[in-house]
């Protein structure tokens, strides 16, 4: 008897193990993007007033037609071409060179962008849980 109770435990912990969803990634909005992107940004690159609006401004095109892009492949269902996506960063530093000195561009490029790009978790590519 004790152990029927005790497999019958076992099998209910993990039954309620398993059917609990995982969480689910939630996108943060353009502005929540942008302010933690000016936050790993500006004090690095030492921005004054001026360059932190304009570097705001570019992250905000950058990030919202980054949102279009997504929804437009959503609703036909076709992937984004990585060309476009590549497009939208090299215009998007085109303006930021415009802005930064030679220094902070290249300081951006090397040290800040990488830690801007979202961070996937390891082992869940081409799973299907």
């Amino acid at each position: 008897m004790k152990t029927k109770i005790s497999m019958l435990a076992g099998l209910l912990s993990i039954a309620s193990m398993s059917t609990q969803a995982q969480p689910a990634m939630q996108r943060r909005t353009v502005g929540e993007r942008v302010k933690s992107a000016m936050e790993k940004i500006s004090d690095p690159l030492k921005l004054d007033e001026t360059q932190q609006d304009k570097t705001t401004a570019i992250f905000t095109e950058f990030y919202t037609s980054q949102d279009k892009m997504r929804e437009d492949a959503k609703a036909s269902g076709i992937r984004p071409d990585r060309s476009t996506m590549e497009k939208r960063v090299e215009e998007r530093d085109n303006k930021l060179k415009s802005i930064f000195t030679d220094d902070q561009f290249n300081k951006f490029k090397s040290d800040i962008e990488p830690t801007l790009r979202p961070h996937r978790r390891e082992g869940t590519q081409g799973t299907n849980s």
